[in-house]
């Protein structure tokens, strides 16, 4: 209490007061004692006056100006988005006319069996039929960070969020247990398709996903959610349920319905020939 009585009481520093009262004593400080010193004064004061009441009025001049081109900027970014909006429309439709080209095309192949075996390992065409449907997602927990006990990685660490590599892992081990045709969250994946992060986003084919990750594999459902849960793939989602808490749960389904990709088109690029080279 005696700190706090004192710095009430003496609030100003003591070598403060003893420099005041010295310049007080010899007659320093305050207002200026001459007439040239209080002309000096009252010059400068006209001057800050001036240059703030020049600086308001630009600034009032000026406030119609720079709300009409925010108005002006704001209206252009409206129509470029619109622009941009019906253009993804219209690749949408033509990429939807390309893989419907593309899937009569192999109906009217002549190659029968073969052609529809075609069509779906392709993932030209959609897909019916028994299999095996696996959700993943994150832990209840799960944070964008943490020092919670993290996996190694090269880029970021996990609190318990499902990873890209994570998803790969599942999908190729529904793969190489037998599966005919795999999804994630309605996406169809092909031998094209690439599963890939963006920050703490899972893309599939540059499309970002939602947890919960919903993973419809096509094939006999028995077999397949047996041999998968039992290749290192399935061990390691395994892994991650106990070690992290994502969430799992797997079985099997009589009718499963998978959409066609929306496109398979193959780019392939050839050697460029010189002219008058032998």
């Amino acid at each position: 209490m005696s700190l706090l009585t004192n710095v009430m009481d003496h609030s100003l520093d003591d070598g403060y007061a003893e420099a005041a009262a010295r310049k007080k004593a010899a007659g320093e400080g305050g207002l200026p004692k001459t007439l040239s010193a209080k002309l000096g004064l009252a010059a400068g004061l006209v001057l800050a006056a001036l240059v703030v009441t020049v600086g308001a009025a630009q600034a009032r001049v000026a406030a119609p100006v720079v709300a009409k081109e925010r108005e002006e900027l704001i209206d252009r970014i409206d129509r470029e988005t619109e622009a941009a909006d019906k253009l993804e429309g219209s690749v949408d439709k033509l990429r939807d006319d390309v893989s419907a080209r593309q899937r009569e095309a192999l109906k009217h192949s002549g190659g029968g069996e073969q052609a529809e075996l075609v069509g779906i390992l392709s993932g030209a065409v959609e897909v019916r039929g028994p299999g095996v449907r696996l959700v993943v997602n994150d832990a209840k927990e799960a944070t964008t960070g943490g020092d919670g006990n993290p996996r190694e990685t090269s880029g970021f660490s996990d609190t318990g969020r499902v990873r890209d590599r994570d998803m790969q892992r599942v999908v190729n081990g529904l793969w190489e247990s037998g599966a005919e045709a795999v999804s994630i969250n309605g996406q169809r994946l092909t031998a094209l398709s690439a599963i890939r992060a963006a920050g703490d986003a899972i893309l599939v084919d540059n499309k970002p996903l939602v947890p919960p990750y919903t993973v419809l594999a096509v094939g006999d459902g028995e077999r397949l959610s047996k041999r998968f849960q039992n290749s290192a793939d399935g061990l390691y989602l395994h892994a991650l349920q106990e070690s992290y808490g994502i969430r799992t749960g797997i079985s099997t389904e009589d009718d499963l319905r998978l959409p066609a990709a929306p496109s398979v088109i193959v780019r392939t690029a050839q050697p460029r020939t010189e002219k008058g080279t032998s």
